[in-house]
């Protein structure tokens, strides 16, 4: 898989740490404080690929972190790595799946951005999709709160939503947008080709967007409060698909 693009950034915290090292991501140097428990196996990974290790002060690690909790241990290089379209869609090619995809429309908040490519990540979603522009990037934060999911599932970064959206209509893919006007979520057939469109936090998907979806699909809200987390929507939608499609196999 080529990547399209990389960004310079930290990998802040144990377990991203750890598993940047055993998806093989292209660390330059990782900084630790401590030995001990999973800091050993940290250590021993990044020295049998050849990886630079230096033991620093605690106080260095939290003015790396700038007030991210670190754990003991930050890791530098291109942990940002971006695929294309394409891509994604040979990932199920190759595994003779339907295609199942995440589409986030300006989600801006790096936790929530995490938060979905770890949910993603673990419901079996194909990659994930982000625009270059008004969205959250894979930084530090993203990392960390993906749990390492980052370093396993592939994202795509692309100029224009609305254009890789068609892309992936010309592919046979189904776009799916998550709307209070659309159907019940759990009435709609998701075992096809899926790309779910996930709205941004404060104003879902943009109206261009909106229009490219085939379907729109709504959660039920039985409360006062008439939205959830744009990450939490996103859960309850893919775990929906995932109930669907393992029913199907």
């Amino acid at each position: 898989m080529q990547t399209q693009d990389k960004e310079e950034t930290l990998i802040i915290g144990r377990n991203p740490v750890l598993e940047a090292l055993k998806a093989e991501e292209p660390l330059d140097t990782i900084y630790m404080n401590g030995t001990g428990g999973s800091l050993g196996r940290i250590s021993a990974l990044a020295k049998s690929r050849g990886i630079v290790v230096k033991n620093v002060t605690d106080q260095k690690l939290s003015q790396m972190a700038k007030g991210a909790a670190h754990q003991g241990v930050i890791a530098t290089g291109a942990c940002a790595s971006y695929v294309t379209l394409e891509d994604l869609l040979d990932i199920s090619r190759k595994k003779g799946t339907a295609p199942f995809l995440i589409v986030c429309d300006e989600i801006e908040d790096p936790h929530n951005l995490g938060a979905i490519i770890r949910t993603a990540e673990a419901a079996g979603a194909d990659g994930v999709i982000i625009p270059k522009r008004r969205s959250a990037s894979l930084n530090a934060t993203v990392h960390k709160t993906s749990a390492g999911a980052a370093s396993w599932l592939p994202v795509a970064r692309v100029a224009n939503l609305a254009a890789a959206l068609d892309t992936l209509k010309e592919a046979g893919v189904w776009i799916y947008g998550t709307d209070a006007a659309g159907e019940a979520y759990d009435t709609v057939e998701l075992t096809g080709p899926v790309a779910l469109v996930i709205g941004s936090e404060g104003f879902g998907m943009g109206r261009l967007i909106r229009e490219k979806c085939d379907f729109l699909l709504r959660l039920p809200m039985c409360g006062k409060i008439t939205s959830l987390n744009a990450s939490v929507a996103a859960g309850i939608f893919m775990y929906e698909a995932l109930r669907q499609r393992t029913a199907k196999a």
